[in-house]
C-alpha cells in the first residue's frame, strides 16, 4: 500500500488543481446604469427587460392602479403629482440600486459598501454575517444587508425597509425582503436581479433586473438634493464635472 501513497497524492493534488475557482469576483469601481440614455452601440443582449408592475393583493392592488390613473392624469395637465425623493429624502433600497446617476462599489474583506451619487447615499453590505430578526433591528431606509458569495454570484439579502421607502410608488410590508443576485455577464457589464418578496401585500415575487457598465475616468461627487450636479459659477464655467467614460 505504501507504494501507492505517491501516486494517490499526486492524483489528490491535481484533483485540486482542476478544481474549477470559486474566488470572489472583483466589483469595486464606478459604474453608470446600462444602456446610458441615448447610447445606441449597447449590447441587446446585456439589455434587461422592462421591470413591468407587481402583482399587488386587494386593497393594495385597486389602490396602486388609481395613483397611477392620478399620475398619468396630473402629467397630462403638466402638474405631475410629487414623486418619491422629491422631499429630499433618500431613494433607499431598492431605488439607489436602479443608479440614476453612477454608484461606486468598494469591496472590503467583511463587507461591500456602495455609494450613489444621487444624494450621496451609502448602502453596507455585512459579508458572510447572520440575517438578524425583523423584530431586532429598526427599519431604515436601506435596511439590513447580508451578502456570500456563490461562485462568481454575489448573493445579498436584506430586510428593514420602512413603508414609506417607495420603489415605482407601490405599497410593501415592513416584512418585505429582498434578494439580489450581482454577476458579471459579460467584461465590464454587470447585472443585479432583484426579487422583492412581501406576503402581506405581494401576490407573487416582484423579480426585476438592474444593469451597470464600469466607468473609468469619473469620480463620484457630492450630490445631496439641492445640489447643482453640473455646477455652474458665476463665469459660465462648469466646475466639478467630469464626463463619465466606460471602461475598455
Amino acid at each position: 500500500m505504501s507504494a501507492w501513497r505517491p501516486l494517490l497524492a499526486a492524483i489528490a493534488l491535481a484533483c485540486v488543481a482542476a478544481a474549477p475557482a470559486r474566488a470572489e469576483v472583483d466589483l469595486s469601481g464606478q459604474w453608470s446604469r446600462y444602456p446610458r440614455t441615448g447610447d445606441k452601440t449597447a449590447d441587446p443582449r446585456f439589455i434587461p427587460p422592462p421591470p413591468g408592475n407587481p402583482e399587488l393583493k386587494e386593497p393594495y392592488a385597486t389602490a396602486y392602479a388609481e395613483l397611477q390613473r392620478r399620475q398619468r392624469d396630473a402629467a397630462a395637465r403638466g402638474e405631475p403629482l410629487p414623486a418619491a425623493g422629491s422631499d429630499c429624502s433618500p431613494a433607499g433600497m431598492p431605488g439607489l440600486m436602479f443608479a440614476v446617476y453612477p454608484i461606486e462599489i468598494l469591496q472590503a474583506k467583511d463587507r461591500i459598501t456602495i455609494i450613489a451619487e444621487a444624494d450621496s447615499q451609502v448602502r453596507r453590505i455585512w459579508m458572510n454575517g447572520k440575517l438578524p430578526k425583523a423584530d431586532e433591528i429598526a427599519p431604515g431606509y436601506f435596511g439590513y444587508s447580508v451578502g456570500r458569495w456563490e461562485g462568481d454570484t454575489l448573493v445579498i439579502d436584506t430586510i428593514g425597509i420602512k413603508e414609506s421607502v417607495l420603489y415605482r410608488d407601490f405599497p410593501h410590508s415592513e416584512g418585505m425582503r429582498i434578494n439580489e443576485r450581482l454577476r458579471l455577464v459579460a467584461p465590464g457589464i454587470l447585472h443585479d436581479v432583484v426579487t422583492m418578496e412581501d406576503p402581506e401585500r405581494l401576490a407573487k415575487p416582484y423579480v426585476l433586473t438592474f444593469a451597470y457598465e464600469k466607468m473609468k475616468g469619473y469620480r463620484i461627487q457630492e450630490y445631496v438634493c439641492e445640489n447643482n450636479r453640473s455646477y455652474v459659477d458665476e463665469k459660465g464655467v462648469a466646475r466639478m464635472r467630469l464626463d463619465p467614460q466606460p471602461a475598455k
